[in-house]
């Protein structure tokens, strides 16, 4: 075996080891070309690839002399359509080359394409006319997968040797563009597999993100939007150069475990009970109890008449009036945020009236549990609801700790497990401190807050303001609820604005004058 073959089986080596190591399928097709081209001295050449097993699609076009370089990694889009494997009649298109080749799955090496005649070549013809440029010698070799089924097709084009001449693809040339394409396929279909499973599993944690998301009306599209915030915070922090998180940085490869986490945060909320993640008064179980409310003081209003004698207009329409101010404040009660000293003591007079059922028997007007949740001084969740709610946090990380996660997404589980805890300490549900949280797991806490915060799609609140938004954040910081670091990256690069021009309402967008923000550069 002679010295010059031997450095070519040892480049075709190298090149294999190459092609396995890269990650990146754009630049695996340019690597194909260029060290097809470089084993065999062609001067340019095309990657195909088969698409539905129906067509050739011209993923890389080089040419080295008429400096050409299109698609694949390259900037320059490659403007070909796709070439059809089968006429109109259904039957296999064999006039082109490279559709032959995808067909039969044999390669085919020409040593002058003017002097061909058994394939169609008025395409490369036209080129050559166009550009001023004369094709010659073509070789074209079929990528195959295990099954043998064609998956791209190899083209190059114009052997040159020593001097610059162009030459046929010799016998060489032909095993080693051979060698060069069983090794791509292998390369090729790794990573394919590799992008479909992650596609997959992409679409399955946007699934149960969707899920979660419909599984309330009152939840909108929380969680398809925490990711958005969280990368947009990744990508600000990655930008920084001087500050606390000036050496922070996250590659791609986080980046993906990050948005996984974000997507996956909530997904503990699938065991969380309706009616608790839909509560929206007071009162509400699987249906708002005001209304048995109303019912009884009904049935009290003619009871007090009965008692009375007093059976007149005059008297129903005082006792109608009446409890209708009662029910109104009950009303008002039931579906206000904050509870008052004043609505306390008027639940506690109320709690203390009856009225007799109809089987006779003495019972409060207001129940001990219907006391309980009315007396609820914010929000609609009582204690043991509050838990019900927090837990999903803690069901979260303990379905996500299960998944067998690859070593590049290890930290799913705490990163969106994270995203109740304080800085503090005082969050839920494991009463972790900003040092014992990931830089990651704190920006999902910021994401989560704010989107909740500016929202304009919950049917129970009414959409805040940017600088309203921006404001009770600041707030949350200076409480040490949120990570101080952060959040002035996410007010100085204003993440908040890239947001809300995409999400937020027309309405929503107001001024924001940073120096106003509470806690802000504090």
């Amino acid at each position: 075996m002679n010295t010059p073959l031997l450095d070519k089986i040892s480049q075709l080596n190298r090149i294999g080891m190459a092609l396995s190591a890269q990650t990146d399928i754009s630049k695996l097709l340019c690597e194909i070309l260029t060290s097809a081209q470089q084993l065999t001295g062609a001067d340019g050449g095309t990657f195909y690839r088969v698409l539905n097993g129906s067509q050739l699609s011209f993923d890389v076009v080089q040419n080295t002399s008429l400096n050409i370089a299109m698609g694949g990694s390259h900037p320059t889009h490659v403007p070909f359509p796709p070439m059809q494997l089968r006429q109109a009649d259904g039957t296999e298109n064999l006039s082109a080359i490279a559709s032959y080749v995808a067909n039969k799955g044999e390669t085919v090496n020409i040593e002058d394409i003017y002097f061909a005649e058994e394939f169609d070549f008025s395409g490369a013809l036209k080129f050559d006319q166009t550009v001023n440029y004369r094709t010659k010698s073509m070789l074209t070799v079929p990528l195959k997968n295990v099954d043998q089924e064609v998956i791209g097709v190899l083209q190059l084009i114009n052997s040159t040797d020593e001097e610059g001449n162009v030459i046929p693809f010799s016998d060489e040339s032909e095993s080693l563009a051979k060698s060069l394409a069983s090794q791509a396929s292998v390369a090729l279909i790794n990573r394919q597999l590799i992008e479909e499973h992650k596609s997959l599993f992409e679409s399955f944690t946007k699934l149960v993100a969707d899920a979660i998301d419909k599984k309330s009306p009152y939840t909108g599209k929380h969680c398809q939007r925490v990711p958005v915030i969280t990368m947009m915070i990744a990508e600000a922090a990655n930008n920084v150069n001087s500050g606390p998180l000036k050496d922070f940085y996250m590659n791609d490869t986080e980046k993906f475990e990050l948005e996984t986490a974000a997507w996956l945060h909530d997904c503990g909320k699938l065991t969380t009970p309706d009616y608790v993640m839909d509560k929206s008064t007071k009162l509400e179980t699987k249906y708002d109890r005001i209304e048995l409310l109303k019912t009884r003081l009904t049935l009290k209003a003619y009871q007090n008449l009965l008692q009375t004698n007093d059976t007149s207009p005059e008297a129903f329409d005082f006792q109608r009036k009446a409890y209708q101010a009662i029910f109104e404040q009950l009303k008002r009660i039931n579906s206000n945020e904050f509870l008052t000293d004043e609505d306390k003591l008027f639940l506690e007079n109320l709690s203390k009236e009856t009225y007799l059922s109809l089987d006779k028997e003495t019972l409060p007007l207001l129940t001990e549990d219907e006391l309980t949740n009315l007396t609820i001084p914010k929000g609609t969740l009582n204690d043991v609801e509050r838990e019900q709610m927090q837990d999903h946090a803690t069901m979260s990380i303990s379905m996500l700790s299960v998944l067998p996660f690859p070593k590049e997404l290890k930290n799913v589980p705490e990163y969106a497990g994270g995203h109740h805890e304080r800085m503090d300490g005082q969050g839920y549900p494991n009463h972790l401190t900003r040092e014992q949280l990931s830089i990651p797991a704190r920006m999902m806490g910021i994401a989560d807050i704010f989107e909740a915060l500016s929202a304009g799609d919950r049917p129970y609140k009414k959409a805040k303001k940017l600088s309203e938004s921006l404001r009770i954040l600041g707030f949350l910081k200076l409480e040490g609820h949120i990570d101080p670091d952060l959040f002035d990256i996410f007010v100085e690069q204003e993440v908040y604005m890239d947001y809300a021009k995409k999400y937020l309402q027309p309405e929503q967008i107001d001024e924001v004058v940073k120096s106003e923000i509470p806690g802000y550069g504090k």
